[in-house]
């Protein structure tokens, strides 16, 4: 039997569950399918750092499995047309990935099991629990994290699978190189793609230097080594697992004992757990203004107030700070993106969608659920049971930058403007 896997955020070879069942067949086509350049709220294509992050991903992921004997096949083009050419030209016999949240993943998933002639199998993949495990059914999922949490915290996932040690040929085919990013990792952050770099920084962060014993005090930091784990990208990516990183706690626990600070990053293992979840559910309304709720905020559309606040060129320092950072490195803290989504939301009054669609461009960590559940909690659409969040910003400079030493490193203090604009041609022109 021939199958082909197609790779979508699960740029990995351990604990990667479908990839781990295809060992004993006869041959296995790789293939990767470049992200579709949607236009979304004024935004379209990869930010130069995701690109950059995403490109390198791949590199690591094919060296990896060059060292089995295999390869990886990237293609261009939307996974509806590209992977039926596939199936035919490499007489394929099945279609393997894995489960995806996000309204377009799933009709892409359902147009494929609908028109391919050969079955698509489907794994989860990106989560601490598969669906199965979860203690309540998808329509019958809490609205709220604290009650999803409780069910979920005497529950331990299962543990990360043991690396791939052998794959199963590849077919004759035509492996073209993966082009070089043309971006670097900045040195502010340099976080480089792919499963060695991220269980690097996994070792590092949780036995070598041990950040995790104090990672409740320092994750709100703004800057990115000094006290966040900075492991989303490569969990975004799915260059490693979201068991992985359990397992590393549960092991340093042992090893060291637990306190707050060890439960806190697997507290944000829930979030993000329960963020995925969500999405699955929520499908399209994740999306809409209101979500499925139709619950709205009043906002309007005011393109110099966007274009401010995604070139960092606001009345506002902290904000600006943020913003240049995100652009420039494709990261910022979980406390400076709430900073900056509050500002959009509240001060600027513009629609949340715009936000999330800019930082969907950029982030290096990009996941559809937690990036656009996030934006609906703090919007007062989503799961939020207070209504959403204003955040004051000088008292949050006040706390995360008392001496304004980040906002100085990204220069967040610019020359000020006028709130609005009249353009020349609408003054009232008196005649002679």
């Amino acid at each position: 039997m021939r199958k082909l896997f197609w790779f979508r955020n699960d740029l990995r070879l351990h604990d990667n569950p479908g990839l781990d069942a295809q060992a004993r067949i006869d041959g296995l086509l790789l293939v990767y399918c470049w992200p579709v350049n949607r236009p979304w709220c004024n935004v379209t294509g990869l930010g130069a750092q995701r690109e950059r992050f995403l490109l390198e991903s791949l590199q690591a992921l094919r060296q990896a499995l060059r060292d089995l004997g295999q390869d990886l096949l990237l293609v261009q083009g939307s996974p509806e047309l590209v992977i039926p050419e596939l199936v035919r030209d490499y007489r394929i016999d099945a279609v393997v990935s894995s489960k995806a949240p996000g309204y377009y993943e799933r009709r892409t998933t359902e147009h494929l099991q609908q028109t391919l002639p050969v079955p698509l199998e489907l794994y989860d993949n990106a989560t601490l629990f598969t669906q199965a495990e979860l203690p309540f059914s998808l329509s019958a999922m809490p609205d709220q994290f604290t009650p999803f949490r409780q069910l979920l915290d005497e529950q331990r996932p299962g543990k990360p699978a043991a690396p791939l040690t052998r794959l199963p040929p590849p077919p004759a085919a035509r492996f073209d190189s993966i082009p070089a990013a043309t971006a670097t990792a900045p040195p502010a952050l340099p976080l480089r793609g792919g499963s060695p770099a991220g269980q690097r920084r996994l070792r590092q962060f949780v036995f070598d230097q041990q950040g995790i014993r104090q990672y409740k005090q320092t994750r709100n930091c703004l800057d990115g080594l000094s006290g966040s784990s900075t492991l989303s990208p490569w969990l975004a990516n799915g260059c490693i697992s979201a068991r992985q990183v359990a397992a590393a706690i549960a092991d340093h626990e042992q090893r060291h004992g637990g306190n707050d600070s060890t439960y806190w990053l697997y507290f944000e293992l829930l979030w993000r757990e329960f963020f995925h979840w969500r999405a699955r559910r929520d499908d399209i309304s994740l999306f809409r203004a209101g979500n499925h709720r139709r619950k709205l905020h009043n906002c309007s559309f005011e393109p110099r107030a966007f274009a401010r606040w995604c070139a960092g060129d606001t009345e506002y320092p902290i904000v600006n700070a943020v913003m240049r950072q995100l652009v420039a490195t494709g990261w910022a803290s979980n406390r400076g993106r709430q900073i900056a989504a509050s500002c959009l939301v509240n001060e600027l009054k513009l629609d949340w969608r715009y936000g999330a669609a800019f930082f969907e461009k950029h982030l290096i960590d990009y996941d559809v659920a937690s990036n656009y559940g996030n934006w609906q909690y703090l919007a007062g659409v989503g799961a939020d049971p207070r209504g959403g969040r204003h955040f004051d910003l000088d008292k949050q400079t006040r706390e995360h930058d008392p001496d304004g030493i980040f906002i100085e490193q990204w220069g967040g203090r610019r020359p000020s403007q006028p709130e609005f604009v009249t353009d020349a041609a609408d003054w009232p022109i008196r005649e002679p």
